[in-house]
């Protein structure tokens, strides 16, 4: 029989802190890395890769292997940056093709209930970036979340004296959905930021 204190349930334990990941599921994922060493090897092995060589680039703070990343340092728009909340998030509008200039990761968003204010932020270096020159618009792509939009009303008051373009990622019905279906307040927001056509 095994000991709360023996190496398996301490696997356990450390995969039930993963996001998403219940007791039933950190034992299921155990027995079946115990299943196959190889794996189990790999999976170590690569952790610690990631631990060594993965860190926030020292202009946009995304998740990196260079410093600076990729995208600060390609031939991307360095006159407009979209702020996000996290590297997930960067990634996801990445993935669309449809942006072109650089990034500013917040690293989270402002939470008062969280302790999370803006000082927690990468707020002031973005501040910086924009102050230093050379920016012509801010676009703010943090979540639809109440905290998303706290952060996003920051933003904008403290980016609008600097004398740059402050915008918001749209937001309402998503794109093969039937209105009916759509809950009230997305309805009000894409009513609220309808275009002329």
């Amino acid at each position: 029989m095994l000991t709360k204190s023996s190496s398996l349930m301490r696997l356990v334990g450390e995969l039930k802190k993963l996001p998403g990941v219940g007791e039933r599921t950190a034992l299921r994922l155990a027995f079946h890395l115990l299943k196959s060493p190889h794996n189990l090897t790999a999976l170590a092995e690569t952790l610690c890769e990631v631990r060594d060589r993965v860190h926030p680039c020292s202009i946009c703070f995304a998740i990196t292997e260079d410093d600076p990343c990729a995208i600060c340092s390609g031939n991307r728009d360095g006159t407009t940056i979209c702020v996000v909340e996290n590297s997930q998030d960067l990634m996801a509008l990445e993935r669309s093709n449809a942006w072109h200039g650089v990034y500013h990761v917040l690293e989270g968003a402002i939470s008062p209930l969280s302790g999370i204010g803006p000082a927690s932020l990468r707020i002031t270096e973005l501040l910086n970036r924009v102050e230093t020159g050379g920016i012509s618009e801010v676009v703010i792509a943090t979540n639809f979340t109440v905290e998303g939009e706290a952060t996003a009303l920051y933003l904008t008051k403290v980016l609008k004296p600097l004398n740059v373009r402050v915008t918001r990622l749209a937001h309402g019905i998503p794109l093969g959905s039937d209105i009916e279906f759509v809950d009230a307040a997305t309805v009000q927001w894409a009513l609220q930021g309808r275009n002329e056509l």
